[in-house]
């Protein structure tokens, strides 16, 4: 499908319920003055390596097999070689085990800090095919909300939580990645205990800015051009105090609007943690609160930027959790621009793709078989 010649993906929103060269230096990130977004973004990236999302077992003669289990391969492990071949995408790791024998094959993987290198014997499945047992995912998809823009360096911060893989929770390493322009189609309101979402499409042609960090306070890269808006100060986590505050968001098309909240909670200001309630009317009649999709839409008290919004509270979609700025800031110290701004896609995610929340893209990989679908778990 597409509109006026651009390709557009469907996506839903980023899960967040509680339920290459040139460094820019710290000083300059640390800006005193931040434009505050709340603009709907769609997002997409690689990770670096190949996510383990799960393993599968394999009917075989001698009965249900799983070669990656018994060989110690873990949910939430990173392959980065398979033999003599080094893996990046899905892309890589299909060509290497086409060149596979069903002799065992090394693999190394990260698993957290670790570099672990174990011996993979591939299976004989009763189709007659040669099976790892391995479901993969080398990117993610989905749409979250802009929370700030550095007019001094040209960064950005978003989401105001990590782009975590959702069946094993762990934090994405990311090998780059973009943000695009996107309108939300849609809002499934929270209730029952769980959830609401924003739901929407982006453009992955018109490209934003390139992501260069995934963190537990958020992502972080550089736009392509300077948004619209008037700059504010960033608060210092001493200044943010219990009461009435605003958010900006973007729950229907591409408008932002200013709703009332309330902080209802500071943290300690070494953890820079915040509660809101949610109290504008019109809001809470559109999406019954905070629902996924809102994570990252600033907030705003006392003409300064204090954080972002991040999780929803399940048993109350009027309340949720937020981040303060200057911990953002501080997480966005290590940020690095890619003077090409390229970032390569391929031809599986250039479709027009119904998607699920969080993590979109695994990849079902099995020896000398590359098949790029969605879950639809």
């Amino acid at each position: 499908m597409t509109i006026k010649n651009k390709i557009v993906r469907m996506a839903t929103a980023f899960a967040a319920a509680a339920c290459l060269v040139m460094s820019a230096s710290a000083g300059a990130l640390a800006a005193k003055e931040l434009v505050p977004i709340g603009r709907t973004v769609g997002i997409e990236a690689r990770t670096e390596g190949l996510l383990v999302a799960g393993l599968a077992e394999v009917e075989t003669e001698n009965g249900r097999l799983c070669p990656a289990s018994d060989c110690g391969i873990q949910p939430g492990d990173i392959i980065v070689r398979l033999g003599a071949a080094e893996v990046t995408d899905s892309s890589d790791f299909a060509r290497a085990a086409a060149q596979l024998d069903g002799s065992a094959v090394a693999v190394t993987l990260r698993r957290g800090e670790r570099l672990i290198q174990y011996n993979l014997s591939p299976v004989m499945s009763s189709e007659g095919l040669w099976r790892l047992g391995l479901w993969l995912r080398d990117g993610v998809s989905g749409i979250g909300t802009l929370t700030y823009y550095d007019p001094e360096t040209g960064a950005f911060g978003a989401l105001g939580h990590s782009i975590s893989d959702t069946d094993t929770g762990v934090l994405l390493p990311l090998g780059g990645g973009h943000i695009m322009s996107a309108a939300v189609t849609g809002v499934r309101p929270g209730a029952g205990g769980k959830a609401g979402e924003l739901q929407g499409a982006f453009d992955i042609e018109d490209r934003l800015g390139a992501i260069s960090l995934n963190t537990v306070c958020g992502i972080f890269g550089f736009m392509s051009e300077a948004p619209e808006g008037k700059a504010l100060p960033a608060a210092e986590t001493g200044e943010i105090s219990e009461g009435a505050a605003t958010l900006l968001a973007n729950v229907a098309g591409s408008e932002v609007r200013e709703y009332s909240v309330e902080i209802v909670r500071c943290g300690k200001p070494e953890e820079g943690r915040l509660s809101v309630r949610v109290t504008d009317e019109a809001l809470l009649k559109l999406t019954g609160g905070i629902v996924q999709g809102m994570s990252g839409c600033p907030i705003i008290q006392n003409g300064r930027l204090v954080g972002a919004v991040t999780h929803v509270l399940l048993s109350d979609s009027t309340k949720g959790y937020g981040v303060s700025i200057q911990q953002m800031l501080a997480a966005a110290q290590n940020v690095e621009r890619d003077p090409t701004g390229l970032f390569f896609y391929t031809q599986a995610r250039k479709k027009l793709t119904n998607c699920r929340q969080l993590s979109q893209m695994p990849t079902k990989i099995d020896m000398g078989l590359h098949i790029p679908s969605f879950s639809q778990k």
